[in-house]
């Protein structure tokens, strides 16, 4: 923390500019030996948050023309003395100022260091901290919202309530332990029980939430399933908006899975596409149709693609009858259906949809049904608080049974002191999640996945 830490914030390569960030107490004087402003008066104002122009020097060598940003502590992102060097776009320009800035006492930052002393110096707390992660790495406009929420602290106001009734339930607790003979109704134990409830309702709500947004988040895992030659590929490269897959009239075109990843109704889907699932002597085909049943089973979402002039096979039937709770048919080839025929009627066993990729029918009815099956529905905000991330998650979910286990013992009659330790297990889990108190080897972790310069 007592260096002062400098590194890219673009991404090396050919640009129109790049951004070098320094932060730390020695940045303004390592700048004053790099840097002559053009307007020197204006520079050595201090002012916050200015722009200036000038030259920036290894020595007496030019590097090149360039605009500093300077923002000080308090006010930056870091907490620190920030500035940030916006220089011309080229990996050699960048390059020879990042490494003047480590000759005149920088060093070169660790991956996710600046966030890290922005957490440190109270400027985010763990659940913006890791926000910051999400928005960088969002793949729809909902996942983008959702970090953004999580970033401006929705979330984080919540889960620090939920940490003050911990702490009061504890304090109540505490009285307790420390008047056992003081009979006043802020003792009684029904009125302990009514905190606790409260906090695990709490809890519950979010919880509830958390589904969805981790969805938001990470997407959906979808396999496109279904017999040789029923559309499969077809399916996918119209959701691709490309010729991802090879389609062809002749069965098992497709021997492996095609992953692609791709946003439908704001929800992003991660697309696998399988092996027809047949019966066949071909070793290869044998080993795709293996992994398309292996597929079905980690799937978040099953797209069964059957045609629709055709009876249901056994493997189809087998299929919605295992998986309904995460299957839509879609109802495939309906172009093909003579006017005297029907589509074949499996509406009893799921959501249907009459389907066509050839003439680009039923995707808006598609993505309606996976939205219903995202938001269940309900109406979700890109401004509501919602859990995502998988560590938050867990530490909410271990708050979670270490209250209920307070609230077995409270209905056992155990003594005070052993209501204590639960509910102390429980601000340790749900302080977790902010960073109230956290681990090092934690925050190493979480801070590691940070791209350097962020």
């Amino acid at each position: 923390m007592e260096d002062t830490i400098v590194a890219m914030a673009t991404a090396m390569g050919e640009a129109s500019i790049h951004v070098l960030r320094l932060s730390g107490s020695k940045a303004g004087h390592i700048l004053e030996k790099c840097f002559t402003p053009q307007n020197r008066e204006r520079w050595s104002l201090n002012e916050n948050f200015t722009l200036n122009l000038g030259k920036f020097y290894d020595g007496y060598m030019v590097l090149d023309e360039v605009l500093i940003g300077r923002m000080l502590a308090p006010s930056s992102y870091t907490g620190e003395d920030v500035y940030e060097v916006n220089c011309h776009g080229g990996p050699f320009v960048a390059q020879r100022i990042l490494q003047a800035c480590i000759r005149h006492g920088a060093r070169l930052a660790e991956p996710g260091e600046f966030s890290k002393r922005a957490f440190l110096n109270g400027k985010l707390d763990l659940v913006q901290a890791e926000a910051v992660i999400d928005l960088i790495s969002s793949r729809t406009e909902t996942s983008a919202n959702l970090a953004l929420s999580q970033l401006n602290g929705g979330l984080s106001d919540q889960i620090t309530n939920l940490r003050e009734e911990i702490l009061e339930i504890l304090a109540f607790i505490e009285a307790g332990i420390d008047f056992p003979e003081d009979d006043v109704e802020t003792l009684d134990r029904t009125t302990l029980e009514s905190l606790i409830n409260k906090t695990l309702k709490d809890i519950s709500l979010l919880l509830a939430g958390s589904k969805t947004g981790k969805i938001l988040r990470d997407g959906l895992l979808t396999v496109i399933v279904g017999q040789p030659n029923v559309g499969k590929s077809s399916l996918l490269n119209a959701l691709l908006n490309e010729d991802r897959a090879i389609v062809t009239d002749i069965p098992g075109t497709t021997r492996d899975e095609i992953r692609e990843s791709v946003s439908v109704g704001g929800i992003l889907l991660q697309l696998v596409d399988t092996a027809g699932i047949c019966e066949s002597n071909d070793f290869v085909e044998r080993l795709g149709i293996e992994r398309a049943r292996k597929a079905l089973t980690t799937a978040d979402l099953i797209l069964l693609v059957v045609q629709a002039n055709l009876p249901l096979t056994e493997v189809e039937y087998q299929i919605l009858s295992t998986y309904s709770d995460k299957v839509i048919v879609l109802l495939n080839k309906i172009d093909l259906l003579q006017e005297e025929q029907q589509a074949v009627s499996i509406y009893e066993k799921g959501l249907c949809i009459p389907f066509s990729v050839r003439e680009h029918k039923g995707f808006s009815e598609l993505e309606e049904a996976i939205r219903d099956r995202v938001y269940q529905g309900e109406t979700v905000l890109s401004t509501d608080p919602l859990l995502s991330n998988v560590r938050q998650i867990s530490s909410l979910m271990n708050c979670d049974n270490a209250l209920k286990q307070s609230m077995e013992s409270l209905q056992q009659g155990m003594p005070w002191d052993i209501l204590s330790i639960d509910i102390r297990q429980a601000l340790q889990y749900v302080s977790e999640i902010t960073g109230h108190n956290v681990q090092e080897s934690l925050l190493e972790d979480i801070f590691s996945r940070f791209c350097i310069g962020k």
